[in-house]
């Protein structure tokens, strides 16, 4: 099952992938306002419904902050994003920022039960390896 959602004048993509039984892979790039974070938090939520002990693949390129309003929105789903999060045990994050790697890293930190492991892009192989193992 795959959702998309293409915005043109805003050129951000969410791309959320059922890769598997307990396996989600989110593909984003961008900038997300306040309806297009309601949208993606939406596709992410239903895409992980039946997810026991799952694992996560994020690619984030060329990320922009979002804005004021759609941290409002993410900020406000907070309960459903905790629920969201508890379905999993492993997730990596691809990603070409030091900051972003860093953050990532320090969340899994944070949430009992959840390990996060931050990748440059180009080492998706070393990313899928670590998700199995």
């Amino acid at each position: 099952m795959a959702f998309i959602v293409f915005v043109v004048r805003s050129t951000h993509v969410f791309e959320v992938v059922r890769n598997g039984v307990n396996r989600i892979d989110i593909d984003f790039s961008g900038k997300l306002g306040r309806d297009q974070m309601g949208v993606a938090l939406d596709m992410l939520f239903s895409s992980a419904t039946d997810v026991e002990h799952g694992r996560m693949l994020c690619r984030i390129n060329d990320y922009d902050f979002p804005t004021l309003g759609a941290i409002g929105v993410e900020l406000s789903r907070l309960p459903e994003a905790f629920r969201f999060i508890r379905k999993f045990d492993r997730v990596a994050v691809l990603v070409n920022k030091n900051w972003i790697k860093k953050a990532s890293e320090i969340e899994g930190a944070l949430i009992p039960g959840l390990e996060i492991k931050a990748f440059d892009l180009d080492e998706e192989a070393e990313a899928e390896n670590w998700l199995e193992s």
